[in-house]
């Protein structure tokens, strides 16, 4: 199993400069990616390359861009480049988001994200291979057929011919698209309890589409947190926790709120929304059951993250992306050596990520 740093949405240039200091002891300790995300602030590609131009060795990966921010040839070019620039180390992680940020944010509809994703996907892959972008599809049509547009080719040369290509999918049909088409999977709030039934699903998804379902990487975003206790240590968790669960999408469509109900927490997670929503932020935290961050997170001391990460290995996680949103930068800096301690005391490192 390999181990990975996941970055979240930085909302302060100070936050931005504290990340690329983490990214660098990340890779000096062993990790094997960075991952970072985007919503409505700051971007992933630009921190992706102030990364790529500060290490040598550790992965970068998008964790993810948003499928309605870019186009998908706009996409080939970014992977491309980061790709080239970061010597073959980019990983190309790809989400729908959802309605609030889709068209809120972007302007564009949310609909039929399955779809619009397959399309997206092949399109990336066609210009990554550099043959001439010809596509006739419900979401996107390539050249335009009444004007003066050409089918173009990438004019970078890029040093793979492909770069592995991970989505961000919640719910059946989402996951059975994974095991179709992707590369990997990146997961959020992931039990690995309850959770092998989504590895299922994505793996007879691949075998259905004669791929082969090992070679699927799946990748799994826990936030961590040190204690002496595991409740001490939820306890530093749950306003992130609290933000997915009650402020990350709207009271009809919040995914995240979705994973908590199908977990069983259906009435909490009403409780975190209800009262995020009416901001009541502190409170919001409160309701976070803590169960339910004890099957999604690294919580504890050293022993008992060594337990869990072993559960996750053993349950068919190839990649965990440690999170320490919220941790101050020397907090989050022993967070990271302490995972990294673990995951040695637990036997885990090493294999597909």
């Amino acid at each position: 199993m390999q181990l990975g740093l996941n970055f979240g949405y930085a909302t302060t240039a100070a936050e931005m400069t504290t990340n690329l200091e983490l990214a660098v002891l990340a890779e000096e300790l062993g990790y094997d990616v960075v991952w970072v995300a985007e919503a409505y602030g700051s971007d992933a590609v630009s921190m992706l390359a102030a990364i790529a131009a500060r290490t040598e060795r550790i992965d970068i990966g998008s964790a993810v861009l948003q499928i309605p921010g870019r186009t998908p040839a706009l996409t080939a070019m970014t992977a491309a480049s980061l790709d080239a620039l970061s010597g073959g180390r980019f990983r190309l992680g790809l989400g729908v988001s959802g309605p609030q940020v889709s068209e809120g944010w972007h302007g564009v509809r949310f609909t039929d994200p399955i779809g619009r994703t397959r399309e997206y996907v092949h399109i990336v892959r066609l210009a990554m291979t550099r043959r001439r972008l010809v596509a006739a599809g419900e979401h996107f049509t390539l050249p335009l057929p009444d004007g003066e547009g050409k089918a173009l080719l990438l004019s970078l040369q890029p040093v793979r011919p492909a770069v592995p290509i991970y989505l961000a999918a919640v719910g059946p049909k989402n996951l059975a698209l994974t095991g179709e088409i992707a590369d990997g999977w990146l997961a959020i709030f992931f039990d690995p309890e309850s959770g092998n039934g989504e590895i299922d699903r994505i793996r007879s998804a691949a075998v259905a589409a004669n791929r082969d379902p090992a070679a699927i990487a799946i990748s799994v975003q826990a936030p961590a947190a040190l204690g002496n206790t595991v409740a001490q240590a939820a306890d530093q968790i749950r306003p992130h926790a609290a933000l997915y669960l009650g402020g990350m999408g709207s009271r009809k469509t919040n995914f995240y709120h979705r994973i908590a109900t199908t977990m069983g927490y259906g009435a909490e997670a009403d409780q975190v929304q209800d009262r995020f929503l009416a901001r009541d932020y502190a409170g919001a935290a409160a309701a976070v059951p803590v169960e339910f961050l004890t099957r999604t997170c690294l919580l504890g001391d050293e022993s008992t993250i060594a337990d869990r990460l072993r559960t996750l290995a053993a349950g068919g996680v190839d990649c965990v992306d440690v999170g320490v949103s919220g941790h101050d930068k020397e907090r989050a800096a022993e967070t990271l050596r302490v995972v990294r301690r673990a995951a040695e005391q637990g036997g885990v490192l090493g294999g597909q990520g």
